[in-house]
């Protein structure tokens, strides 16, 4: 990847069932427009990285720790690194941009889904 790209030229990465990442990587951070199909759920986990967030379009149940969240449009979150957190989707699915560091490396082994539609921005 170039300096430059569009959604479009982001790979769409699988990283659970019904959620999609496209990552801009840099040499010590993420940077992941993820998609959440309505209803799907990311089950309970943790990573080494620090993990920052916002809901562009739609809805989320967010947990992080022990706090439970319902989100939507220009709600943010933070997750220490090492913190259990947990997510599941409104009924419109969601659009979320979000921010990994370290990088997330372990994202290179993931299902590359080529030829997927880039997401519509919000107007």
């Amino acid at each position: 990847m170039g300096v430059f790209s569009d959604m479009d030229g982001l790979v769409p990465l699988r990283v659970w069932d019904g959620v999609v990442a496209r990552a801009v990587e840099g040499e010590r951070t993420t940077l992941a427009m993820v998609e959440l199909e309505p209803g799907s759920e990311v089950p309970e986990h943790r990573h080494e990285n620090e993990q920052l967030g916002v809901c562009v379009t739609g809805s989320l149940r967010f947990r992080v720790g022990d706090e439970t969240r319902d989100v939507g449009p220009g709600y943010t979150w933070r997750i220490p690194s090492q913190t259990p957190h947990a997510v599941a989707a409104g009924p419109e699915g969601a659009l979320v941009a979000e921010c990994f560091t370290p990088a997330r490396d372990d994202w290179a082994a993931l299902e590359r889904l080529e030829g997927r539609p880039a997401p519509p921005w919000p107007r």
